[in-house]
């Protein structure tokens, strides 16, 4: 660690909102990306990170030195994501349930399909597009891993102390969130075609 960021964590232990800013300041764009990623909304990915930013500062305490604090802070933005995720709840509903009206008449719910849909076809990107997709349809233990790995270009060392799990772990989380994503998006090609 250097030692200007050394005297930041210092100073940011004694409340130095300043040190702090400066301590995070090339963090805060990954730490956004991140949120993003295993978010995939701009509002939620905003204010989850700023969250996150908030924890790193008032649990900066308990930094033990132990990790670098770029894993240290990142460990912390995945956790809130992932809490973020468990917290929010989805309204769901069942596409067989009936509908009852004002009048008393029932009535089923009704989906538009727009599967083969000319418009839609068109406005799909196969590349970059399809591959965002697949992996936001991941596990979300395979979609972190992979960002952190494939898109963040964390080494294994460094996903092994964000994640809290063994190099062998991420090793093998990798291994089949890779696998996963292949055959989603194998799956998705044969659909297009």
């Amino acid at each position: 660690m250097k030692d200007n960021e050394l005297w930041l964590i210092e100073q940011s232990r004694k409340g130095n909102v300043d040190a702090f800013e400066e301590l995070i300041r090339d963090y805060k764009k990954s730490a956004y990306n991140i949120a993003l990623r295993v978010l995939r909304n701009k509002e939620d990915a905003e204010d989850i990170s700023q969250e996150a930013l908030i924890k790193v500062f008032k649990n900066i305490q308990f930094f033990n030195m132990q990790s670098t604090f770029k894993v240290w802070m990142y460990r912390i933005v995945v956790n809130t994501c992932l809490d973020f995720k468990r917290k929010k709840t989805v309204d769901t509903f069942s596409i067989d349930e009936k509908i009852d009206l004002d009048n008393g008449d029932e009535v089923f719910r009704q989906i538009e399909d727009k599967t083969n849909d000319p418009d839609s076809l068109v406005d799909k990107n196969y590349d970059s597009q399809m591959v965002n997709e697949a992996v936001n349809n991941l596990e979300d233990e395979f979609k972190t891993i992979i960002i952190l790995r494939d898109i963040q270009g964390f080494s294994y060392s460094e996903i092994s102390e964000i994640l809290s799990c063994n190099i062998g772990t991420v090793k093998s989380r990798l291994y089949r969130a890779r696998k996963s994503l292949k055959e989603i998006i194998e799956k998705e090609m044969k659909i297009q075609y």
